[in-house]
């Protein structure tokens, strides 16, 4: 081992996982995975799909302390299973001890878990592989330049929505494709409550099987914000209502936040650009009415 990956190793892994990489000032999923790994740690295996932060490696480093494993788009769940297949292999033979097990972690951004990825997943956690399924979700292909992926929401503008009106499409709901498939737990997080996160964390941690932890990512270059207000962004996400925080567990859905009052959905569209459209030149009343009513319709169901 060189004497560099040595000085590596003992740094601590708050400032491993941000060491030498090439990301985005102010990304929320660099924020939401430094919480998340200070967690999991080291006996970990991170399976990362082609992606955002695939670009946190660079030959031969990883800014992890535990273990990495990069795959193509799609092929993070058959990673995860690979690894957890020889872990299990490797403790019936006693070759190695309970307590060096490791978990399998699947990394992916929204466009692998919501579209390309989808059919690996769901097959999965029909399987029940014993598996952390983390998405960082920026609701686009943010890493070739925001096109609009299937979590994408109403009214957003991407490098590839096209008319006035921005996204024609709506946001595939992936905590409810998970849940339909009843996993051992899904949570959806953000970095920006790191309480509410860690205790997401703990829960999953302490369960086996598919675990799904869905996390909002809020992106400076692809939401078209100041870096510097990206956790008031993620803040307001939930405030507003727009991103519900929840959790899947023995078969019930339970809010672990409630915003109340909750703010209007224009104190958290207007701070990005990509939703500047709907405000001008010409205010889009009917644009903005339809992402506040789809919001309130979906509180009002938790609350029936």
């Amino acid at each position: 081992m060189s004497a560099a990956i040595r000085r590596m190793k003992d740094l601590p892994s708050t400032h491993l996982l941000g060491a030498g990489t090439s990301m985005c000032a102010g990304c929320g999923a660099l924020l939401a995975l430094h919480e998340i790994y200070d967690l999991l740690g080291v006996r970990s295996v991170f399976v990362n799909a082609a992606s955002c932060m695939t670009l946190l490696a660079a030959y031969p480093f990883t800014p992890f302390r535990g273990s990495w494993l990069y795959t193509s788009m799609a092929s993070a769940p058959a990673g995860a299973q690979g690894v957890r297949d020889a872990l299990d292999i490797l403790l019936e033979q006693g070759r190695i001890a309970p307590e060096e097990d490791l978990t399998a972690v699947a990394l992916t951004g929204d466009g692998a878990a919501t579209g390309i990825g989808l059919s690996a997943t769901s097959g999965a956690i029909d399987r029940g592989l014993d598996f952390i399924y983390l998405c960082y979700d920026n609701e686009g292909y943010g890493n070739t330049g925001q096109q609009s992926s299937a979590a994408t929401p109403y009214g957003a503008h991407t490098a590839t929505s096209i008319g006035a009106h921005g996204h024609c499409g709506t946001k595939k709901d992936l905590f409810a494709v998970w849940i339909a498939h009843r996993p051992a737990y899904a949570a959806t997080v953000i970095g920006a409550d790191p309480l509410d996160l860690a205790k997401k964390i703990e829960q999953a941690r302490a369960l086996q099987g598919p675990r799904l932890i869905h996390a909002l990512a809020p992106c400076p270059p692809g939401w078209d914000f100041d870096p510097a207000i990206g956790v008031e962004i993620g803040r307001l996400a939930v405030k507003t209502g727009v991103w519900p925080l929840k959790q899947y567990l023995d078969g019930k859905v339970t809010h672990t936040h409630v915003p109340h009052p909750r703010l209007p959905v224009e104190e958290y569209l207007k701070l990005q650009g990509r939703f500047r459209h709907l405000f001008e030149p010409v205010r889009d009343a009917a644009t903005l009415g339809r992402i506040q009513s789809d919001v309130d319709a979906y509180w009002a169901q938790v609350a029936a």
